[in-house]
């Protein structure tokens, strides 16, 4: 499995280099017998605010047991694994075209140090982890205020002597 890096700065796609990519990453899959990137679930990255971000993974058909999300050395890792038994009443009949897939899959994300997973919800075949990218107090920009001169040199100070 390939870990993909979670970055917090915004990629660049293009619909022409993502096509063209897919192509290759196929091919390259078939002559290595590695599972390819584009058979990975679709997901999006959200940045909320200065520390927060959603991530959204499309996991169409898929209950909360079948789901696994794991933190461990900086890789979360999201795995789906199909328990056939629970969805046999849907497969009654044979498929006339199948384009949702439903197959097993590992997702993995190499994380900063500092992103925490703070929770996991699953609606309507989207499983959604809220991040958090936690600055220490010693890095968060601080505000210095500013002293006025001239009420320093119109205040008296006495001395006894």
């Amino acid at each position: 499995m390939a870990y993909r890096p979670l970055s917090l700065i915004p990629g660049i796609t293009s619909s022409l280099f993502s096509d063209r990519f897919d192509r290759m990453d196929n091919l390259f899959s078939r002559l290595t017998g590695e599972q390819p990137l584009a058979d990975s679930p679709a997901y999006n990255l959200l940045q909320q605010d200065e520390t927060h971000y959603t991530l959204t993974v499309s996991v169409p058909g898929y209950h909360d047991n079948e789901l696994d999300i794991s933190v461990q050395n900086n890789q979360l890792t999201i795995s789906g694994k199909r328990d056939e038994s629970a969805h046999q009443d849907v497969q009654k009949g044979h498929w006339l075209h199948q384009g949702i897939r439903q197959n097993d899959f590992t997702l993995g994300f190499t994380l900063h140090n500092r992103v925490k997973v703070q929770s996991a919800s699953l609606d309507k075949g989207l499983l959604t982890l809220k991040l958090e990218y936690e600055i220490p107090e010693e890095e968060k920009p601080q505000r210095i205020s500013i002293s006025n001169q001239s009420d320093d040199e119109n205040r008296v100070i006495e001395h006894k002597g």
